[in-house]
């Protein structure tokens, strides 16, 4: 949320000064770096909560036990694809030592990149800490989009 927040200031800030003929150097980069911490925090975030694009329909589809393995298959190819972010972010931040910013020269890049691993790393513990209730509910054949989407409606019909 503190993220949200900084961006949309820094990009307020910038188009005011823009139409003042004030516009500063740094707001191009800042904006997309913070951007992008956004978008691998929040990808966290929606790990843990289980609200990520999903295709819960077709795996309750699949009979049991099947179903639990092809659940079992997916949690593990997407962990494993995050370990692999994570171990090349890491490496991509050894190449980046000494490096700083273009129009922030006392930033250093590894520090802007940081996000990477560290985000990596974050969307593997929340998957892993959300995937007991995922578990007992692929189980029982029980769909988190469905739970979801009857939510909205009644919601909707009883504000």
């Amino acid at each position: 949320m503190l993220l949200m927040v900084v961006l949309t200031a820094v990009v307020i800030v910038a188009v005011i000064f823009r139409k003042l003929d004030a516009s500063f150097s740094w707001y191009d980069e800042v904006a997309s770096i913070l951007l992008s911490w956004v978008t691998y925090y929040g990808a966290s975030l929606a790990a843990l909560k289980r609200k990520h694009i999903g295709f819960d329909s077709v795996l309750l589809a699949i009979p049991m036990p099947l179903r639990l393995w092809a659940m079992a298959l997916s949690e593990a190819l997407v962990i494993g694809f995050f370990i692999v972010l994570a171990w090349a972010g890491w490496e991509v931040l050894q190449v980046l030592e000494g490096d700083t910013l273009v129009s922030l020269t006392w930033v250093p890049v590894q520090f802007t990149q940081s996000v990477i691993p560290i985000g990596a790393v974050l969307f593997v513990i929340c998957e892993l800490l959300s995937l007991p209730g995922y578990w007992v509910s692929v189980a029982n054949a029980h769909s988190l989009e469905h739970d979801a989407m009857v939510a909205e409606i009644r919601e909707a019909k009883d504000p």
